[in-house]
């Protein structure tokens, strides 16, 4: 073979070779294939999860899966509204199975509605890769995120103008009671976390929110920025990531809010 031929047959497989290069499907690797690993620690029973793209999905009935004074019991309640209205909540002629006394709170203090009121349908997308903002926006008043058992988070506030302050005595051990649209947290909630690094939900930016502890450290993170978040591992990803903690500073001498800050990334509504 003389090296004109050669030549012809080494240009035409460097040209095959180029064009089966540019015909295959290339992933980047900016795009994920699966869901992220922290999913897992969701309840499936209430939670529905799903990768479609470059976005999550998530879908929950709204309800939690431990112990509360707030499911249905055989104790029947009476609240006065800030209008002045009394709203009662029956008795239910049995106990739910998972209702407990309550402790951090009373009967005569609880909110009016017990969870089984509640039973709804909540859906939130987030982008499967989560960005900062260019800057932080404030949450506002409903479901900021949802957490692992199910249900929903919500800020510091209780209402329009009203400090969370004057519902704490409402609260259940979870940090949580009822109203107006679903059991919702707004305390640390020590069915699923208590002072650790457990995974407490996703909130409504993308970015999910921990204990008061961080498994890079096994410690309190001391680079938190306002907003409770830093960019270390965690304990179901060992490449650096932004996230959230619950801060550990004292509410109330006993207590610990759950998301007190701003969003860092862009807020999607939960609907």
């Amino acid at each position: 073979m003389n090296k004109y031929v050669f030549s012809k047959i080494a240009v035409l497989s460097i040209l095959v070779m180029s064009c089966s290069c540019d015909n295959q499907e290339l992933i980047p690797e900016n795009k994920l294939t699966e869901l992220p690993a922290a999913f897992e620690a969701f309840d499936e029973a209430n939670t529905t999860i799903m990768l479609d793209g470059d976005e999550v999905i998530i879908e929950s009935n709204g309800l939690p899966n431990h112990t509360s004074p707030y499911w249905s019991n055989t104790t029947k309640r009476e609240a006065t509204d800030p209008r002045g209205n009394l709203l009662v909540t029956e008795a239910a002629s049995a106990n739910h199975p998972l209702f407990v006394n309550p402790t951090y709170t009373s009967f005569g203090q609880m909110a009016p509605g017990n969870i089984d009121d509640f039973n709804g349908a909540y859906t939130l997308v987030v982008p499967a890769i989560p960005t900062k903002a260019s800057s932080s926006s404030s949450t506002g008043l409903g479901p900021i995120g949802i957490a692992v058992s199910g249900s929903m988070i919500y800020n510091d506030e209780e209402g329009p103008n009203i400090p969370l302050d004057d519902a704490a005595p409402s609260l259940d051990y979870n940090g949580a009671h009822t109203g107006p649209q679903s059991y919702h947290y707004h305390l640390e909630p020590l069915a699923f976390s208590d002072d650790d690094d457990n995974l407490i939900g996703i909130i409504s930016d993308g970015f999910f929110l921990y204990g008061r502890k961080c498994a890079s450290t096994g410690d309190y993170p001391n680079d938190l920025d306002v907003s409770g978040g830093h960019t270390s591992i965690t304990k179901y990803n060992q490449e650096q990531q932004y996230h959230y903690h619950i801060q550990n500073e004292l509410y109330l001498n006993k207590y610990y809010i759950l998301f007190p800050g701003n969003y860092q990334g862009s807020s999607n509504a939960i609907n």
